[in-house]
C-alpha cells in the first residue's frame, strides 16, 4: 500500500492532534491509546479508554482498499509513525503513566494488534532474540553440573 505524502501528513497531524490532549495536565491519565483504522472510508480514528475520540482524519488510498491484507499494511505504516514521533520527543512529553500502548482496534472496537508499547524499562522479546536460547541455556546448565 503506498500513501502520498499528504496521507502521511494527515496521519501524522491526527496522532499530533490526539497527543496534544494528554500533554501539560496537572495529574496522569491512565490510559491506552485506540487507531480504529476504516478500510471502506478510508476514516483514521484515535480514541482513549474511554471511547472519548481524539482525533479523527481520513485516509484516501484507504478508501476502498480491496487487499485482505490492510490491517498489517496499515500496522506498519502506524507503527512507523509513531516511531517517528518517538524519536522527536514528542510521546515523552505525555502526562500518561507508563507502561501504555497504541492498540490498534476494529470496528467492533475488538484489539486487533498493539502497535507501539511506551515504557521506560520494558523489553520486548522476539523470535530473533531469542533464536539459539534453548541451546545456550542446556549447554551452561551440563558445564554447571560438570563442575
Amino acid at each position: 500500500m503506498k500513501l502520498t505524502s499528504q496521507s502521511y501528513q494527515n496521519i501524522k497531524n491526527s496522532f499530533q492532534e490526539a497527543l496534544n490532549n494528554y500533554i501539560n495536565l496537572d495529574n496522569f491519565a491512565i490510559t491506552d491509546i485506540h487507531i480504529q483504522p476504516k478500510q471502506e472510508s478510508g476514516e483514521l480514528i484515535i480514541y482513549n479508554d474511554d471511547d472519548d475520540e481524539l482525533s479523527r482524519t481520513v485516509i484516501e488510498e484507504w478508501v476502498d482498499y480491496s487487499a485482505d491484507d490492510f490491517y498489517s499494511k496499515v500496522e506498519v505504516i502506524l507503527h512507523n509513525e509513531l516511531e517517528n514521533l518517538e524519536s522527536t520527543g514528542c510521546i515523552d512529553k505525555l502526562c500518561i503513566i507508563k507502561p501504555f500502548s497504541f492498540v490498534m482496534v476494529d470496528d467492533d472496537k475488538e484489539t486487533i494488534c498493539e502497535v507501539f508499547l511506551v515504557d521506560d524499562d520494558t523489553l520486548l522479546l522476539n523470535e530473533e532474540l531469542l533464536k539459539g536460547l534453548d541451546e545456550e541455556l542446556d549447554d551452561f546448565l551440563k558445564n554447571l553440573l560438570e563442575k
